[in-house]
């Protein structure tokens, strides 16, 4: 999941949980590059910044220490900085909808004021710099479980949203190519300095490369090292604890090596592979060519014993996860190991802010039965709002009568969900409502129908959502499980067709 939920802490409060990290040239000016980090993953419509956190991109200017088996690369002390910070919900100016507002912090010293979710973002008055933030279409795409054997799925986070943090610059005038062109980039969240405190306590998340913490340091049946890892000194791992990330990678390479039932990688490789990662900056060259499939071919080239070729970076097309797991599968002496997910739900736009607009589409699912029962008796029991019929349902109590109606359902697992009555009408056997709480989704709107069909009748039930909080995978198979339990009831209840 790229560096979505990477551990128990950032899955507590998403608002500082970093999904992903991006470094490439501007595709609308050859001469700016582009560096994207996302926060919140499965926003809903309503994810706002946090106004305790600071949101940090920094950058640092590395050069290859060693080739082949000695791989090794080594970054300067220097950050290049830009901190997002924001602030509480508040009304736009002349009265109008609330708004959040916020700064971007730059590496020269100066502020730029932002308005979240301002599509033209803004601009440093020397052209130098450009900001945007706010709720966008999720780039990343996934199409694999790593499990044994690895699952081929289609794109998981297919509809997701995230908060995007978005820097663009003059490449020539910030990074000064010419004193050495190859970067390392990491996104960090950190809590913002208070008072009270004489020391910031320890960072809350931070990413360089995709999948370093969920693919390659989560390993099952083992010491969930997350956490501690989100934890640590982007570019300054602790000494003291190197050698534990370091036991945890290898062992991990070793069971990906192994998932095609062949060893391609020598000890004295992996161990130059396990140190690459442990270095976790997303490199990125400014004076060679980022393309979609530049992704890791510094590292793999310089693991490989040879000068790389490209940018590499990560565009927001780039197919990271593939790429990564080709390369621990088969150090791509084998088969291109394609998942399931070809493209994200958008691809990368090819304007500023380049993330592309949140989706809002409302989802269906919809499930239908056909019953051996008239209309008019299949009616008495499911279109009761207060009614108990669903096999689900521990419990069910109600607030009130009519339109407006509330309902509070215990689930026989033990879950709560409340749902209110929208519209109803006996005569033409519909009926409509809305969820208040208990499902991750937003604007979740149900409907169930019953008409005749020959001797019996025919029921449909939809549900109408907007994924919020989690992927619209996990959403809909609720929702479906929820729709085919209730009617496979009513089947075997009242009988079906044969």
């Amino acid at each position: 999941m790229s560096d979505h939920v990477d551990g128990p802490r950032t899955l507590a409060d998403p608002a500082i949980d970093i999904s992903d990290l991006y470094a490439f040239t501007s595709p609308e000016n050859p001469q700016r590059t582009v560096v994207i980090a996302n926060v919140f993953p499965f926003a809903g419509e309503s994810a706002l910044f946090s106004n305790v956190v600071n949101y940090s991109m920094a950058l640092r200017r590395v050069h290859v220490a060693a080739l082949g088996d000695a791989a090794r690369f080594e970054a300067n002390d220097s950050d290049i900085r830009f901190t997002f910070q924001f602030e509480v919900l508040e009304a736009a100016p002349n009265g109008g909808r609330l708004r959040q507002t916020g700064i971007c912090k730059l590496p020269d010293g100066q502020t730029l004021d932002l308005v979240v979710s301002d599509e033209q973002g803004v601009s440093a008055s020397n052209n130098l710099f450009r900001a945007f933030a706010g709720l966008r279409s999720d780039p990343f795409f996934i199409g694999w479980l790593p499990l044994t054997p690895l699952r081929s799925l289609p794109n998981y986070v297919e509809e997701d949203n995230v908060l995007s943090l978005v820097i663009e610059f003059d490449t020539n005038r910030v990074l000064k190519p010419d004193k050495g062109s190859l970067f390392g980039a990491i996104a960090e969240t950190t809590p913002r300095a208070s008072d009270s405190l004489r020391s910031n306590p320890p960072r809350f998340d931070w990413v360089g490369r995709p999948e370093v913490t969920n693919f390659l340091l989560n390993v099952a049946d083992t010491v969930d090292l997350r956490d501690l890892w989100n934890q640590q000194t982007p570019f300054a791992i602790s000494d003291e604890l190197l050698p534990v990330f370091r036991r945890r990678l290898t062992h991990s390479l070793e069971l990906w090596d192994m998932r095609d039932g062949t060893a391609d990688w020598t000890p004295a490789a992996l161990a130059a592979n396990v140190n690459v990662f442990l270095d976790d900056f997303l490199l990125f060259d400014v004076a060679k060519p980022i393309t979609d499939a530049s992704h890791l071919e510094i590292e793999k080239s310089t693991i490989d014993g040879r000068p790389y070729q490209t940018g590499g970076g990560r565009t927001l097309d780039a197919n990271a996860v593939d790429i990564l797991v080709t390369w621990i599968i088969n150090r791509d002496r084998g088969p291109f190991q394609q998942s399931g997910a070809t493209g994200a739900t958008q691809p990368g736009g090819k304007t500023f802010p380049y993330v592309r607009p949140p989706n809002k589409m409302l989802l269906t699912v919809t499930q239908t039965a056909d019953l051996l029962a008239p209309p008019d008796e299949l009616w008495a029991v499911i279109g009761q709002f207060d009614g108990t019929w669903h096999p689900l349902v521990a419990t069910l109590q109600t607030t009130g009568t009519g339109v407006g109606q509330l309902r509070r359902i215990k689930t026989i697992d033990g879950k709560i969900i409340i749902e209110r009555l929208e519209e109803i009408d006996n005569a033409r056997r519909d009926l409509r409502y809305s969820m208040v709480s208990g499902i991750p989704a937003a604007r979740y709107e149900g409907t169930i129908q019953v008409r005749p069909k020959g001797a019996g009748s025919a029921v449909t039930w939809q549900v109408n959502y907007r994924p919020e909080g989690q992927t619209d995978l996990v959403v809909r198979t609720i929702v479906s499980t929820l729709l085919k339990t209730g009617l496979d009831s009513l089947k075997l209840r009242f009988g079906s067709p044969p």
